[in-house]
């Protein structure tokens, strides 16, 4: 949403938004537009919001917009040559959350967290057919904090990418733009992440695990069990000091109010979620669902 926020504000009209059909969104499941659609929507700008972008209609209409240069952020589906060669300069462009040609795909940033990478950035690219594969234009780097969750990160890249963005169809404009090839030997992928990855697996390192439980929070949330019911874990610290139980173990007190034994140190959750409850603190949490000194944690899988 940064993005359409930046360039509605330009001097370059936007004639359209093509954005996803509305989804279930909420705790209701109540169907509503994407935040994309609902900026397109207050702004009065002509807004599409196909299944299939490439079906015959969708690309009637944007052709009789006339646009002179497509911008794609995040979208999810796959852009058919009718589609990305349709403007007047011949392409599309696109922001992606890497430096390319690093992490390409679907989840660069929770596997850029996952791989204990300490920096990322945005790239603005040309768009073809092989997925996030074509020539460079814009790269703006930025280090990952120690302790940023994927959902920070994600909202400072958002942030960045607009700027990137705003240049790069500056330069088009002007015809300043200049394309770089991706080396393709440094390429590296970041494929989406599949539903076993959010299991804390408590046998490994505590270090590991915090990286794990940042880059899957807020969404899904890192994941483990208790008698069998499911509790996410969507903030922790790493404790120094020799876990002395069986990895998954619970202790109360001490340097925190609950501290998980893993392979390597204690894992000290700071937020914590109850299938169907609301993400607290992880004192609040306690005050409300007891958890024993002694009991094992992830014993159990329970269904997300």
């Amino acid at each position: 949403m940064p993005t359409l926020e930046r360039l509605r504000g330009g001097r370059h009209p936007v004639v359209a938004v093509v954005s996803q059909p509305d989804r279930p969104r909420g705790r209701g499941l109540k169907a509503s537009p994407s935040p994309v659609a609902a900026l397109a929507l207050r702004s009065e700008i002509a807004l599409l919001r196909p299944e299939r972008v490439g079906d015959g209609e969708t690309v009637e209409v944007l052709r009789t917009a006339k646009p002179d240069l497509g911008v794609v952020v995040a979208f999810g589906q796959f852009l058919p040559k009718a589609v990305r060669e349709l403007p007047s300069v011949g392409y599309t462009i696109n922001g992606h959350a890497s430096l390319l040609p690093e992490l390409r795909g679907a989840a660069p940033i929770p596997r850029a967290i996952l791989a204990g990478m300490r920096e990322t950035g945005v790239s603005v690219m040309r768009v073809e057919r092989e997925m996030d594969g074509g020539p460079v234009a814009f790269s703006r780097a930025t280090p990952i904090g120690d302790e940023e969750s994927a959902g920070e990160l994600e909202a400072r890249l958002a942030a960045l990418a607009a700027d990137a963005i705003a240049e790069a169809v500056e330069a088009v404009a002007d015809g300043s733009i200049r394309w770089t090839p991706q080396d393709e030997a440094r390429a590296t992928f970041a494929p989406k992440l599949e539903p076993g990855e959010a299991w804390l697996d408590f046998r490994e390192s505590a270090s590991l695990l915090v990286r794990r439980v940042r880059a899957l929070s807020p969404h899904p949330g890192a994941r483990t069990t208790l008698c069998g019911e499911m509790l996410r874990i969507l903030a922790a610290r790493a404790l120094s000091g020799k876990a002395d139980a069986r990895p998954g173990t619970v202790r109360l007190g001490g340097e925190a109010a609950l501290r998980i034994a893993t392979g390597e140190g204690w894992l000290a959750p700071l937020r914590m979620q109850r299938a169907g409850g609301r993400p607290l603190g992880t004192a609040d949490f306690l005050r409300g669902r007891a958890i024993s000194d002694g009991a094992v944690l992830g014993a159990e899988r329970a269904d997300a």
